[in-house]
């Protein structure tokens, strides 16, 4: 896959009516949510349509009718620091909602010159998308390496089956790689008795060089095997390894905050006697450590 150059058109998006309401492309994109929560979880429904002239394909429409629901962008909750839910890239995001489908649902857009969007062209049509919204290149080529490597998992509707395959196998090893190269590079730059050639035994710092350098040499090579997805698999390879202590600790800290608030929503009382035990403790040791 080619890195495309994309100049910003932000009037490439306009107010795309409703079913009954032709589409104004002289008028800006009108966002209007309604929020339901009848699935258990936030979801919203588009009461207007967004009209976008995508470059290759004409103009499309989402959604298609009333009942296209979405979480606006779909992030996972562990990345939302990263790249959050809403902000200059929703309308594209929500295009790019509408153009894929949900889980239990179709895609849910309309091209006004009949064309069939696979998930792999939504994807480009998202990329693209982002860059006439203003979003900048870092985030647009991070968010196109999620939903790239969601559609190499998931499959497009216009790959064989050997290629899916082919695309899955070189995703799922490079992701397998550089999980297990870099909890070894964590253990070599702790002295643990694993020694990697690019660390080696060396000073703290010079093995902290060399484990940043693998981080970004690793997936880089490794992305090669993704072939037309080879800069969506450097991308994510890079940021698996440069963020995989930070996801780790995030779970942690995460998993720790949902116990805590299982146990008091279940037992209030109970809650608050260990939660006063932590702190006294913490005093405890903190008065032991400051005065002695």
């Amino acid at each position: 896959m080619q890195v495309s150059r994309v100049t910003p058109q932000l009037h490439r998006f306009h107010d795309g009516g409703t079913p009954s309401e032709p589409p104004d492309r002289g008028a800006a994109p009108r966002i209007v949510l309604e929020r339901l929560t009848e699935r258990g979880a936030e979801e919203f429904r588009l009461e207007r349509r967004i009209g976008y002239d995508d470059r290759e394909l004409g103009e499309l429409l989402v959604p298609a009718d009333g009942a296209f629901r979405t979480d606006l962008t779909s992030v996972p909750w562990l990345f939302t620091w990263l790249v959050p839910k809403t902000g200059a890239h929703l309308p594209a995001a929500l295009l790019h909602d509408g153009l894929v489908g949900g889980a239990d649902g179709p895609a849910s857009y309309v091209s006004t010159e009949g064309h069939v969007v696979h998930r792999d062209v939504a994807d480009r049509v998202f990329r693209d998308a982002m860059a006439d919204t203003g979003t900048g290149p870092v985030r647009r080529w991070l968010v196109w390496t999620a939903v790239a490597t969601a559609t190499i998992f998931v499959g497009s509707g216009g790959w064989s089956r050997a290629r899916t395959w082919a695309h899955r196998v070189a995703a799922a090893t490079t992701i397998a790689v550089v999980v297990v190269v870099g909890t070894l590079a964590t253990v070599d730059l702790l002295d643990a008795g694993v020694a990697l050639p690019w660390m080696g035994e060396r000073p703290w710092w010079s093995e902290l060089v060399g484990g940043a350098a693998g981080a970004v040499a690793i997936p880089f090579l490794l992305g090669l095997a993704w072939g037309r997805f080879r800069v969506a698999g450097a991308v994510l390879g890079v940021l698996l390894a440069l963020l995989l202590h930070v996801t780790v600790a995030l779970l942690l800290l995460t998993g720790l905050y949902q116990a805590v608030e299982r146990l008091a929503r279940a037992s209030p009382t109970l809650g608050a006697v260990l939660g006063g035990s932590a702190v006294a403790a913490a005093l405890m040791v903190f008065a032991t450590y400051a005065l002695f």
